[in-house]
């Protein structure tokens, strides 16, 4: 789900695109496209485009703030939207058994496949396909895939057996997160600066996990009036369809480096000369780059500590979203003798949540900015592990002390609202966690050209906790103990039955143990940096980068 930044070869910093959040070039790198005029390239003949000017108007960087604000907007509204696909068959869970034969049993729910499949999905098409991405543009790929969403979602209202409900789920959810990682690079597209880009972030990141959880509560009213799980993705093909125009007309080109291309492919066409840009001459084939971006993530995650211990609290704290969607029924079920319908609206505690925490990663955003102040390795520029200070704060608190709330409230006598509280405070740790971790390993990552690759193996790893970690809901909530039978006010704190309260409890002790990783990085942060050889500190070679280099000069 977490924003994705162009991945470049850091042996081949010509290829940054001018477009770069992250690079601002000086006056003297801008050349008009009259070829007389373009940057000379290594071979005589061959001439570099780059922008007009330092205020060229199409440079996105350079529109007006009304007209970033209706790209963003758009975006914004498709971060929201396709997430609703995700989690929404959740409440139909008991349809879904009783129509398609399916056994949901003590120990396993296979009624979650649809889920878990969508999730899985979302990794793997990120993967392979977010390269391709990068070549088509923004909005050609974004309506490409958006429109492929929308045909799928035919098949999985007309699916006339559950391995072809899963098949297409898994489709949608691949197509899900390529559309939200594209959406994700408009951001940095736009919006040049920190300061600038902090609220368009956190409202990505917020909206993402607000659709990922509004599914069961926003189609809890289908089941409960009409009762037929079809009319669930009817009704989304109907919503999908009517913003595509919606998307046709507000979303533009944003990519730097694609709108360039096209520049100097019309150059070409008209003047018959070789102008291209640094992209199109620096950019390897096409197969080594999905080589690489299949490769690179990985090996960061299992070589990097700072991003394998982020990742497991980014992508857990993720993963929680879609285990409530088994748990909570499990719940509220259980105590309250809810239906399934009804089961589907107590999400809703975790949206406001997740609000929040939107509110409280602004507070988070000001920390991080003052904290340039007083950073003594890069004098002016924020500290990385200053995204952490809040989010630490929350994890410990939203997170686990709300899982312990949600754990130890779970009995008949409290009321219902109890445990819903729970949820609400740990959808609001989520919500501060999750944009914490995307922030801090872009800033981490940022002076190298290995931040994509990092947020990469993040978004990775969160889409696959998120598909696999419900699916051990039915074992956990059943194999740590049964729920309490009902008892009487004046008995029931004198009598202790294992139950799913135990279940929540494991979930609240996993959360606590990772929340000690930020801590970690706030105190020793710096000296994890100096010595990767995949970070740059203080614009300085690094240790780790100076023993890479020796190594591959010895070579």
């Amino acid at each position: 789900m977490t924003s994705h930044e162009p991945d470049y070869d850091p042996d081949q910093e010509s290829t940054k695109s001018p477009s770069s959040p992250r690079e601002q070039l000086p006056t003297s790198a801008f050349a008009h496209h009259d070829p007389e005029k373009a940057l000379s390239s290594p071979r005589a003949d061959i001439t570099v485009l780059t922008w007009d000017s330092p205020t060229d108007p199409e440079n996105p960087y350079n529109w007006s703030n009304t007209r970033k604000w209706v790209v963003t907007a758009a975006a914004l509204t498709g971060t929201l939207l396709g997430p609703l696909n995700g989690t929404s068959i959740a409440i139909a869970a008991q349809a879904l058994t009783n129509e398609f034969s399916i056994s949901d049993t003590a120990t396993f729910s296979n009624s979650y496949w649809p889920i878990a499949s969508w999730s899985v999905g979302g990794s793997l098409f990120i993967i392979v396909f977010l390269p391709l991405m990068e070549d088509i543009g923004v909005r050609a790929g974004y309506l490409i895939f958006y429109a492929l969403f929308i045909l799928m979602i035919i098949p999985q209202a007309l699916a006339p057996n559950f391995a072809a409900l899963v098949i297409t789920r898994f489709i949608s959810g691949g197509c899900v997160a390529l559309l939200a990682n594209t959406i994700a690079s408009v951001i940095p597209d736009v919006w040049a600066t920190d300061e600038a880009r902090s609220v368009p972030v956190g409202l990505y990141i917020m909206l993402y996990l607000v659709g990922s959880t509004l599914g069961p509560p926003m189609f809890a009213g289908v089941m409960q009036h009409i009762g037929n799980w079809r009319w669930i993705f009817y009704i989304q093909l109907i919503i999908y369809g009517c913003f595509f125009p919606f998307f046709w007309f507000l979303l533009r080109e944003t990519r730097g480096d694609v709108i360039l291309r096209r520049r100097a492919q019309k150059l070409r066409k008209q003047t018959g000369k070789p102008v291209y840009t640094k992209a199109e001459l620096d950019s390897p084939p096409l197969v080594p780059r999905l080589l690489r971006s299949m490769s690179r993530p990985a090996y960061l995650l299992f070589t990097e500590p700072v991003l394998f211990a982020s990742t497991c609290w980014s992508a857990f704290s993720f993963g929680t979203v879609f285990l409530f969607t088994q748990s909570i029924e499990a719940v509220f079920s259980g105590l309250y003798g809810w239906e399934e319908y009804s089961v589907g609206y107590v999400q809703g505690a975790v949206v406001i949540g997740e609000l929040i925490g939107w509110l409280i990663t602004l507070y988070s955003s000001h920390l991080y900015l003052k904290s340039a102040s007083r950073n003594t390795e890069m004098p002016g520029k924020p500290i990385p592990e200053a995204r952490l200070y809040v989010s630490t704060a929350a994890s410990f608190i939203g997170i686990v002390g709300g899982m312990f709330v949600y754990a130890w409230t779970s009995y008949p006598n409290f009321p219902w609202i109890a445990p819903a509280i729970g949820l609400a405070m740990v959808g609001c740790g989520i919500q501060v966690v999750v944009s914490a971790v995307a922030d801090y390993i872009t800033d981490a990552y940022a002076a190298s050209d290995y931040a994509g690759s990092a947020i990469g193996a993040v978004a990775a790893g969160e889409n696959t906790v998120a598909g696999l970690l419900p699916l051990a809901a039915a074992s956990m909530y059943t194999n740590l103990g049964k729920y309490p039978h009902r008892l009487t006010s004046s008995d029931w704190l004198l009598t202790i039955i294992p139950g799913f309260q135990w279940a929540s409890t494991l979930l609240a002790f996993i959360a606590l143990v990772l929340s000690f990783a930020p801590v970690l990085f706030i105190f020793k942060g710096r000296t994890f940096r100096e010595r990767s050889p995949f970070m740059l500190s203080g614009g300085q070679i690094t240790r780790g980068q100076k023993a890479a280099q020796e190594t591959q000069t010895e070579r």
